[in-house]
């Protein structure tokens, strides 16, 4: 489902994901017949503009909160023109799978944004590069000091989404470093005990600011 308020935007994504066989059960303009229609379509990912009528502020945000309330299934993929982190910050602390947030400009590498979609539809995250970097810049009086430069590097590329195999890739390190960097992280950030999957998110929330 795409609820993108630009015809122009709408169409141009309509193209893109059919074209990479997703099926698009509905699209729309505003954030009221976005959740209307997720309630009656209740599609795998729906994805949605920030900023769209009546007020073009978060409206989009608000009904993506609602709709990860209501239909927990429905991952949801925002769109912004802006970095706006707190926007992402404040979709992760209601859920923290099958959430992305991208620039615009990210749809324009059609390979990259639809896998950042899949990915997100599979239920795990997907975060703009910029707003990653933003929030590092912005974290660094904290207890993330502890951190060396590269385990930085690798919790940066956790945040966006990426898996063990796809930190190494863009590092150029192999997994099994990538691995003892991400347990690093978690030893130095003193988190709870729990599950590996569930210590990963936790660093990145913490990373957040969530």
């Amino acid at each position: 489902m795409i609820a993108e308020d630009s015809v122009l935007l709408r169409v141009g994504l309509v193209k893109v994901l059919e074209t990479a066989g997703f099926d698009v059960v509905a699209e729309v303009g505003d954030a009221e017949a976005l959740v209307a229609a997720v309630d009656v379509h209740r599609p795998d990912i729906a994805v949605v503009d920030v900023r769209m009528p009546p007020g073009f502020t978060d409206e989009g945000v608000r009904a993506a909160l609602e709709i990860r309330e209501r239909w927990p299934r429905t991952a949801v993929l925002m769109l912004s023109q802006y970095v706006e982190e707190r926007y992402a910050a404040n979709l992760l602390a209601s859920n923290t799978s099958g959430i992305g947030y991208l620039l615009k400009q990210r749809v324009a590498d059609v390979e990259e944004f639809i896998e950042a979609l899949r990915r997100v539809a599979d239920g795990g995250t997907a975060l703009d590069p910029q707003v990653v970097a933003q929030l590092l810049v912005r974290r660094r009086s904290d207890p993330l000091e502890r951190l060396t430069e590269r385990e930085r590097e690798v919790l940066a590329l956790m945040a966006e989404g990426r898996s063990n195999a796809g930190i190494a890739a863009a590092l150029v390190v192999s997994e099994s470093a990538v691995a003892k960097h991400i347990n690093n992280i978690l030893a130095k950030l003193d988190l709870p005990r729990a599950d590996a999957d569930h210590r990963r998110v936790l660093a990145v929330l913490r990373f957040l600011g969530v």
